[in-house]
C-alpha cells in the first residue's frame, strides 16, 4: 500500500466515522435539523450537510416534514427540513427477563416501540417456562407491528443474572437456579433464527438511561436497580464497565449485616435481603397482609403510610451506605434509580441521598445528583433494544456502517 492509499484510506474511516456520529445522533433524538445535528455532532453545517447527503443517496436517512423552528431559515420563509432514519431500513426486538416478567418489544431503529407485550413469570425458578413465553411474545410482538420479519436486525436481551461474558452461561446457580449452565443467546438464537445478544438486565437499564433517560450525556454514572432483586450498571467514561468476566455491578450481593438472613447467593447479610423489594414486601406482610404485593407497597407509600414509607427510607438509607463507598471510589457525576422502588420517589431519593451525604467524602458527595430514572419499568426492554440499534454488526448488516474496528465507532457504550 503506498502511503497515498494509506491517507484515503484515513480519509474514508474518518467520514465513516463521523457518518455514524450523525446516525447516532438521529437514533437518539428521533428527529433534527441539519442545524441540530451539527451542533449535537459538534461538526461543521458543510459536513454534516455532506454526509446526510450521502446517507440519503443510501436510503437509510429521509426528511419528513418542514420545521416551523427559531432558526433563520423559517424566518426567510424557508422552514428547515426535519431528517429522521428511514423506519424501513431495519428493525430490532428487545427482551427483558425480570425476576418476575417477560416483557418484549419492537422498535425501529430510532429506538420508536412499534409493538411491546408482558407477561407474568416466576423467571428465576422457571427458565424453560420463561424461554417458551419470551419466544411467544416475539412472534406476537413483530405480527403486531407489522413488520416484516426479514427486517429484523437481531434480539437483545436483558437477564436479571449474571452473564459470564467469557462463556455466554448464566453465571450464578445460586441467584437465577433454573438458569443453571443455561447459555441464553444460543438457545433464543436458535429458536427465533435471528441474532441474539444478552446481558445483565441491570448493565442494559444503565445503558438505556444512559442512551434515553435520566443518564443522557452524563460520562460516570451508576445506575440501581431496585426491584426483586438490586444490582447496578456503571457507566465510566461513557462506556459501560463490565470487569474481567462481566460480574461488575452485583451491588446486591455487597454483605452489610454480618448476622443477618442468608441471601439466595449464599451469604449472609446482603444489601439485596434488607433493601430488595421482595425484602420489604416480606417485612411489611405480618402488619398489612399476607397478600402484600410489590405494587401494593408503592401505594402504600404514595398513600403516605407511616410504617411503609419507613422501611422504604431505611432501604433508601441501607443502598445510600453502599453507594457512599463507591462515591469515594468511582466520584460519579450521577447515581440514577431505577426498578419497581424507584415509584416510591421521595421517601427513597432522600434515603440515599442522606447516606451519601453522611458517609462519603463531602467533595465527593456535593459532586453526585441522586435522582430517579426517567425510564421506569421499561428501562429494561428499552435497553435490551439498544443492545441491537447501538450494535456495530448489526448496523453494519443494514449499510450503515462499513469500519473494521468496532472501537472506531462513535456509538453509545456497551
Amino acid at each position: 500500500m503506498t502511503p497515498g492509499d494509506a491517507a484515503l484510506g484515513s480519509l474514508e474511516a474518518l467520514r465513516e466515522q463521523n457518518r455514524l456520529r450523525v446516525v447516532d445522533a438521529l437514533r437518539l433524538s428521533g428527529t433534527a435539523t441539519r442545524s441540530e445535528l451539527s451542533r449535537t455532532t459538534g461538526l461543521s453545517r458543510t459536513t454534516v450537510a455532506s454526509l446526510v447527503a450521502d446517507l440519503q443517496d443510501r436510503g437509510l436517512v429521509v426528511e419528513q416534514r418542514a420545521a416551523s423552528s427559531n432558526g433563520s431559515a423559517a424566518h426567510r420563509g424557508r422552514p428547515a427540513a426535519v431528517l429522521a432514519l428511514d423506519s424501513s431500513v431495519g428493525a430490532a426486538v428487545g427482551i427483558d427477563f425480570g425476576h418476575r416478567h417477560v416483557r418484549v418489544a419492537v422498535a425501529d431503529l430510532s429506538s420508536t416501540v412499534l409493538a411491546e407485550d408482558v407477561v407474568e413469570l416466576d423467571v428465576d425458578h422457571a427458565a424453560a417456562a420463561a424461554l417458551d413465553a419470551a419466544v411467544e411474545l416475539v412472534h406476537r410482538v413483530i405480527a403486531e407491528s407489522g413488520v416484516d420479519r426479514d427486517r429484523i436486525l437481531g434480539v437483545g436481551v436483558g437477564l436479571a443474572s449474571p452473564i459470564d461474558r467469557r462463556t455466554g452461561i448464566v453465571g450464578s446457580n445460586d441467584i437465577a437456579p433454573s438458569w443453571s449452565e443455561i447459555r441464553p443467546a444460543e438457545e433464543l438464537a436458535r429458536r427465533l433464527d435471528l441474532p441474539v445478544e444478552v446481558d445483565n438486565d441491570a448493565n442494559i437499564g444503565a445503558l438505556a438511561e444512559h442512551s434515553f433517560g435520566a443518564g443522557r450525556g452524563v460520562r460516570d454514572l451508576i445506575y440501581v436497580q431496585l426491584r426483586a432483586g438490586i444490582g447496578s450498571g456503571i457507566v465510566i467514561g461513557g462506556k459501560l464497565h463490565y470487569g474481567v468476566a462481566g460480574f461488575a455491578g452485583e451491588l446486591g450481593h455487597i454483605p452489610v449485616d454480618s448476622s443477618g438472613a442468608v441471601c439466595r447467593c449464599g451469604n449472609r447479610g446482603c444489601l439485596e435481603t434488607v433493601a430488595s423489594a421482595e425484602a420489604l414486601v416480606a417485612a411489611l406482610r405480618p402488619s398489612r397482609g399476607d397478600d402484600l404485593t410489590i405494587d401494593g407497597l408503592i401505594e402504600l407509600v404514595r398513600a403516605g403510610d407511616i410504617g411503609a414509607t419507613r422501611i422504604v427510607g431505611e432501604a433508601g438509607r441501607a443502598v445510600g451506605r453502599v453507594l457512599a463507598d463507591l462515591c469515594n471510589f468511582m466520584n460519579p457525576a450521577a447515581i440514577v434509580i431505577g426498578g419497581d422502588l424507584a415509584a416510591t420517589g421521595a421517601p427513597l431519593i432522600d434515603g440515599i441521598r442522606e447516606s451519601i451525604d453522611r458517609y462519603a467524602l463531602p467533595g465527593a458527595a456535593r459532586a453526585v445528583e441522586v435522582k430517579a430514572g426517567a425510564l421506569g419499568a421499561r428501562a429494561e426492554v428499552l435497553g435490551a433494544l439498544a443492545l441491537v440499534i447501538g450494535s456495530t454488526e448489526r448496523l453494519r448488516s443494514a449499510g450503515l456502517v462499513s469500519l473494521r474496528r468496532e472501537e472506531e465507532l462513535l456509538l453509545p457504550a456497551r
